[in-house]
């Protein structure tokens, strides 16, 4: 057998073969300190105020639904678009007066402007920065992140994430579905640009108030 033959006979033996690729280690970025739920809950408060968001801390469900009953008729709310999941339509629900759309897929922007709040459920929380981890599987879900001029956000106390890193393991096992399509939006507090004349005005690229309500926080 000549060489040209050796080397044809050895990519022919090697074909096919996958090698066993260990991953690497993730590298701690910022360390956990573990705090409690109850500081968790507190920081996240703290920093979503700071940036003009309102954080709603509820003991039980039963405290929320009531709180956000009240707060859609105050603020005069007579329609929503809920996002798909089990928490946003637990919340959604609780206001007998409002009426519920559920997100379309692909909706038309003009089609769903007049709604004025959105109803969504984050998938974690960051409470070093009062941010909202929100997985949008479709434009429709995403749409309703930006395009009311009202957000709701709703998550239970046990998506507290210290910060991105510790968020990261429960973010990947969603990202890693088979089915799973779209984007992780992370949201911290209403929008806000100081670009003209370095005065801070909230709303211009989304909406101009966001409400987090954090149920079962000690």
């Amino acid at each position: 057998m000549g060489a040209r033959e050796v080397i044809l006979d050895r990519i022919r033996k090697n074909l096919g073969r996958v090698a066993e690729e260990n991953q690497p280690p993730v590298p701690e970025v910022w360390p956990r300190t573990h705090p409690s739920s109850a500081d968790l809950a507190r920081r996240f408060s703290e920093e979503l105020r700071a940036v003009h968001g309102e954080a709603l801390v509820h003991h039980n469900w039963l405290s929320a639904q009531e709180d956000f009953w009240n707060l859609a008729e105050k603020a005069g709310w007579r329609q929503a678009l809920v996002m798909d999941r089990p928490l946003a339509w637990q919340l959604a629900n609780s206001a007998p007066g409002l009426q519920t759309i559920p997100v379309p897929d692909s909706p038309v922007p003009r089609d769903l402007e007049p709604t004025p709040v959105s109803i969504l459920e984050a998938e974690c929380l960051l409470a070093d920065t009062g941010s909202a981890v929100v997985v949008c599987r479709n434009p429709g879900e995403r749409l309703a992140c930006y395009l009311p001029p009202a957000c709701v956000i709703v998550a239970t106390a046990d998506r507290l994430c210290e910060h991105l890193p510790a968020a990261w393991e429960r973010i990947t096992s969603v990202a890693r579905q088979p089915e799973m399509r779209g984007e992780c939006v992370i949201i911290t507090g209403p929008s806000r640009t100081a670009d003209i004349e370095k005065i801070l005005i909230l709303g211009v690229h989304g909406p101009k108030r966001l409400i987090v309500y954090l149920i079962g926080a000690e």
